[in-house]
C-alpha cells in the first residue's frame, strides 16, 4: 500500500492490527549516464514491491540527501549533515506520533548513513517505537548475488542501471570503466572530486544484460521485505 493512495481513515484502521511502515530515503545526486534521481528511484521502487504483499504503507520517497561530495555536478542537491539528521528526527517524531511502532528507512544513498545513529538517539527518548535501516544495495545477499556477476559494482555503475533508470536516447559507453580509488573522496573538495570521476561513475561496466539486473533485483526485493517481516524485538 502507498501512502499516496490511502487517506487518514484507511491508515488508522491499519494502525489497529499492524504498526509497521516504510519510508523510502533517496537522493538526488550525479549518475554518470544515468538519470540524477537513481537512489531515489531506487529506493522507493524497491519498498513499494517488497511491501506491496504484506499490505504495509509506504511513504513517499524523501529525494534528497547528504552529498556535498558531489555538489560540482549540475543537478546535484545535498542537505547538511545536521539538517537531514533534524529531518528524520521530524519524521520520526510524526511517525510515531500517529501511533507507527515499527519504522524502516529503506535507504538508496550511502551518504544518509548519517543519520542512522541520530535515529537511534530518538528511540531513546521514545520508547515503544523501533526504528531500523536498511541499506538496500549493501545487504548481504544483494551484495554477494551482485559481486557473482561482476566484481566490481559501484555508483553508477550498471549495478544502478535498470530500465527505469536510464534516459531515453543516453547511450551507454560499452567498456568497463577501470575502479577508482574513492576512499578519500567525502573529504575532498567537490572540484576535485569531479576531476577525479570525470563522468561520475566509480567503475566497473556501464551496463549488463538486463536478465542479469533482473536476477540482482529480485534478490533485493526479497532481502528488503525480509527486513520488513524480520529482526523486530518483541513488543
Amino acid at each position: 500500500m502507498q501512502i499516496a493512495e490511502m487517506n487518514w481513515m484507511q491508515v488508522e484502521a491499519y494502525l489497529q492490527s499492524d504498526d509497521r511502515v516504510v519510508v523510502p530515503l533517496g537522493s538526488t545526486e550525479q549518475h554518470a549516464y544515468l538519470s540524477l534521481c537513481v537512489d531515489a528511484i531506487l529506493a522507493e521502487r524497491i519498498a513499494i514491491e517488497a511491501a506491496e504483499p504484506l499490505g504495509v504503507p509506504v511513504f513517499p520517497v524523501q529525494p534528497y540527501g547528504v552529498t556535498p561530495y558531489f555538489s560540482a555536478y549540475p543537478g546535484t542537491i545535498t542537505l547538511r549533515p545536521r539538517t537531514y539528521r533534524r529531518l528524520i528526527w521530524d519524521l520520526l517524531d510524526s511517525l510515531g506520533g500517529t501511533g507507527f511502532r515499527r519504522v524502516l528507512f529503506v535507504n538508496g544513498h550511502g551518504g544518509n548513513a548519517v543519520a542512522e545513529a541520530f535515529a537511534g538517539d530518538w528511540t531513546k527518548e521514545n520508547a515503544g517505537v523501533q526504528v531500523r535501516f536498511h541499506h538496500w544495495w549493501r545487504e548481504p545477499d544483494t551484495m554477494a548475488h551482485a559481486r557473482a556477476i561482476e566484481a566490481v559494482a559501484t555508483h553508477a555503475s550498471w549495478m544502478e542501471n535498470f530500465p527505469w533508470t536510464r534516459l531515453e536516447g543516453v547511450d551507454m559507453p560499452s567498456h568497463a570503466k577501470p575502479e577508482l580509488d574513492t576512499s578519500g573522496t567525502r573529504e575532498m573538495a567537490p572540484e576535485m572530486v569531479r576531476e577525479l570521476l570525470g563522468d561520475g561513475s566509480f567503475g566497473g561496466s556501464y551496463q549488463r544484460s538486463d536478465e542479469e539486473t533482473a536476477g540482482l533485483w529480485e534478490v533485493a526485493v526479497r532481502e528488503t521485505r525480509a527486513a520488513i517481516t524480520q529482526g523486530w524485538e518483541d513488543a
